[in-house]
């Protein structure tokens, strides 16, 4: 998130200081348990970048504990296949088998856009315009993945796209042409897997953006994010007021499944939030899926752990040797005032403290879950 700056990095963070000597588990060491809901998922995080692989393990122990039956995993083009065609599977085996292990399914965002960003992408590839990026080079770093992965079963290859084309609607007709290349290629060897864009809802609502989400409501489904945040990042909703945010995707979406791809509520009371008012917005949420169950591909809340404050966004953020940066086209700007802000969201967006200890909407979480499973 950014705002897609918010989620980018979790994926990678948990792994931190874990070898790369655990591969993907063999099917012997499943685990095997009760049949959770796939469309239920949670962002599992550690709540530092120095832990073990025991710490991570048990992390998505418990985290699966609660019934989720799916997580999400961010992978980088730069990472992933550093020199064109020699591919470092080291990271993601990790992540991707831990995932395997607890019988959740994935969905992976890849970033091609990444808010008012592109990529990062490997050095061979430079800093393609979105003309040249390449439908063929896209397609085969998917199929890599997707070939190596079986659980991934949603891909989300652009994220806060609204971002990148608010000032920059001449662009999108680039970008579905790309998108559709891409889809359909992918789509005969991969039939099963689902592919869709993702916005940043509270950006959509706060800047009149519906139209753009409109033009590109393309692929399987539609993805948002959502945080009950104004432009600042402080939060300005009720709990009531959040769901009737999320009712409004199906007006603006009326034709396709929605996807929730990072669903949150801060306990800061730096940006106004607190730890009931999160345990009432799960209450909502919960109540908002099963009402429309139906049309919903999946609902992932963001996150399982806060991280020490200060420690989530600063304005150029690197993954490998790429740097992408907080704001720009988002329109939330780079101020340290709004940065300060961020971070206090994100790092107190967890269900537990960085000390371990459960906020109240961590036992929400998992009895709505219960109800639901």
């Amino acid at each position: 998130m950014n705002t897609k700056i918010l989620g980018v990095f979790v994926g990678i963070a948990v792994i931190i200081g874990v070898t790369a000597a655990v591969l993907i588990l063999s099917n012997s060491e499943i685990m095997t348990t009760q049949k959770n809901s796939e469309k239920i998922g949670l962002v599992i995080n550690s709540p530092n970048q120095s832990v073990s692989l025991q710490q991570v393990d048990e992390l998505f122990s418990d985290a699966s504990s609660t019934g989720i039956g799916r997580s999400n995993v961010y992978l980088f083009w730069n990472i992933i296949e550093p020199q064109r065609g020699e591919f470092d599977w080291n990271q993601s085996d990790v992540v991707m088998g831990l995932n395997e292990k607890n019988d959740l399914k994935v969905t992976l965002f890849f970033s091609v856009i990444n808010g008012g960003t592109l990529g990062p992408f490997p050095d061979w590839i430079g800093k393609p315009s979105l003309n040249s990026i390449g439908e063929e080079r896209l397609v085969n770093v998917l199929d890599e993945i997707l070939s190596r992965y079986h659980i991934v079963d949603s891909v989300i290859i652009g994220g806060d796209t609204e971002s990148q084309f608010r000032y920059y609607e001449q662009n999108i007709p680039v970008y579905k042409e790309l998108f559709s290349g891409v889809y359909e290629k992918i789509k005969e060897k991969h039939p099963d897997v689902k592919f869709g864009n993702s916005f940043a809802l509270h950006h959509v609502l706060n800047k009149d953006l519906e139209h753009i989400v409109s033009d590109l409501a393309i692929g399987d489904f539609v993805a948002f994010s959502y945080f009950p945040v104004d432009n600042l990042n402080d939060i300005i909703k009720t709990p009531q007021e959040a769901k009737d945010d999320l009712m409004k995707v199906f007006e603006i979406v009326p034709d396709k499944k929605i996807g929730f791809f990072e669903i949150s509520w801060s306990t800061s009371n730096f940006v106004a939030g607190d730890p009931i008012s999160q345990q009432d917005f799960l209450e909502k949420s919960f109540e908002f899926y099963t009402e429309n169950e139906s049309e919903i591909e999946f609902l992932t809340w963001y996150r399982y752990y806060d991280r020490p404050e200060g420690t989530c966004v600063t304005e150029q953020q690197e993954i490998g040797d790429e740097s992408i940066s907080v704001g720009g086209g988002s329109g939330l700007g780079s101020s340290e005032y709004v940065i300060e802000r961020l971070n206090f969201y994100i790092c107190n967006a967890g269900l537990v403290d960085v000390d371990g200890n459960p906020k109240p909407g961590w036992n929400e979480f998992k009895n709505q879950i219960e109800m639901i499973n």
